[in-house]
């Protein structure tokens, strides 16, 4: 096995720890919410703010971190974000009151935020490193994280526990949790942004800066061959996936708890649930798409998200338990078409050659945009009208996906400068598993 080989398999196993850190991170912020929403008695409005406050700080600093990660590399902003990351969660843990949240709420999404880019760049050049499909695995880790975050807060309150204790013990245990991840990641060498001029199609196997680097993940400069139509409707499919899923993120234990009436202790497995589907189907998604193709895996990820989402709408209709049993499936169902949507499109759009990091970097602002600030703006409609109303909009952009993914990946599938995508290319021997 060659020096290469080593360095990339050493980094894959690094980001799937970043990964599934800051899903546990992201989990334990969800699950808790209900007993957050109790203890400082902040209603659907109140709560929206402090989400949307979350999101405001998030995009400020993924602005940032782009130019970080231009200047730094993504390999020293892990090690940077990873543990601040985990310090933040002492925020909304130990917030005496709503208007001391909304402000340490910021803070929180600002960790989020460059921990987000951070990670995402550093998982593009272990994937090129690869010369195969490896995202979509990172992401299912995240999930996992996210599954494992809620199914602990669960297990602490059935307990008789305190949920703000366990977020206290998270932000102090996590960030030390980060070290050992990050020490595996690349070598500077491997992830110094590219110049302009890089040229398309390398070796596989070579340092990262060859095949575009962090800009091409974070909003590096080049021109690229896609047009502003295409980009735009990547875009709208990015934000609708994201925020659907970003409203069974934060939404899913809470519509359990306040519109089902279940028990607090098992209100958090609805996003539990939500998780652990989506961590299946993107621990697979790789071989999915590659037997599917991409253009029916993302029609295919619309039509089950907006079924799930049809079935949680109408579980109140129903009597106990099967009012509970019809919204867990339709969480199941949501989790399993989301799943593939980010994988499907972020290597849909390398797959189309040129110096395409600009509009990777414009795909991934409309995504996010979708999965921070969506959640907050369904607090507000929820409190005007209700929850269950509110849960109306992830259901109708559910569909969009397939709406605008699937003529997207057609047209970028369909580019003459085109250049061979990871899913298609052949991994080099040496770094095959």
């Amino acid at each position: 096995m060659n020096k290469s080989a080593t360095v990339a398999r050493r980094a894959r196993v690094g980001v799937f720890g970043f990964f599934f850190l800051a899903g546990l991170v992201m989990g334990l912020w969800a699950a808790g919410l209900p007993s957050l929403n109790d203890r400082l008695d902040l209603g659907p409005a109140l709560l929206g703010r402090v989400l949307l406050l979350i999101s405001a700080g998030a995009l400020a600093s993924m602005l940032l971190a782009g130019r970080l990660v231009d200047r730094w590399g993504s390999r020293r902003l892990c090690w940077i974000a990873g543990p601040l990351s985990g310090v933040a969660l002492l925020g909304p843990a130990l917030a005496p009151s709503a208007w001391v949240l909304m402000a340490l709420a910021v803070v929180f999404g600002m960790g989020l935020g460059v921990m987000e880019i951070a990670m995402n760049a550093h998982s593009v050049e272990v994937e090129r490193c690869y010369g195969r499909p490896v995202i979509s695995a990172f992401h299912g880790t995240w999930s996992l994280g996210g599954a494992a975050g809620g199914g602990i807060t669960s297990l602490v309150l059935q307990a008789g526990l305190d949920a703000q204790g366990l977020l206290v013990v998270a932000a102090i245990v996590v960030p030390f949790l980060y070290v050992p991840a990050a020490r595996l990641l690349l070598p500077d060498a491997y992830t110094r942004p590219a110049p302009q001029n890089a040229a398309e199609g390398v070796e596989a196997g070579k340092p990262a800066e060859s095949a575009g680097g962090a800009g091409a993940a974070a909003g590096g400069s080049g021109g690229g061959s896609l047009k502003w139509g295409l980009i735009a409707l990547l875009g709208v499919a990015a934000f609708a996936g994201h925020l659907s899923e970003g409203a069974a993120i934060d939404w899913a234990a809470l519509h359990a708890r306040m519109v089902l009436e279940t028990d607090p202790a098992l209100a958090p497995l609805a996003y539990t649930i939500f998780s652990i589907a989506m961590t299946t189907v993107r621990l697979l998604g790789d071989p999915i798409r590659a037997r599917l193709g991409s253009v029916l895996t993302i029609r295919l990820a619309g039509v089950l998200a907006t079924a799930g989402y049809v079935l949680v709408l109408v579980s109140p209709l129903l009597g106990d338990p099967l009012r509970v049993v019809c919204a867990w499936t339709g969480w199941a169902l949501a989790g399993v078409g989301l799943a593939t949507v980010v994988p499907v499109l972020f290597s849909a759009v390398g797959a189309a050659g040129g110096r395409v990091g600009r509009a990777l970097a414009m795909v991934t602002a409309f995504g996010y945009t979708g999965l921070l600030l969506g959640p907050a703006v369904l607090g507000f409609v929820a409190e005007a009208a209700s929850l269950p109303v509110a849960l109306f909009i992830p259901a109708v952009l559910a569909a969009v996906v397939t709406a605008a993914g699937s003529p997207a990946i057609r047209a970028l599938l369909a580019l003459p400068a085109a250049s061979p995508s990871p899913e298609t290319s052949p991994a080099p021997a040496s770094v095959r598993d």
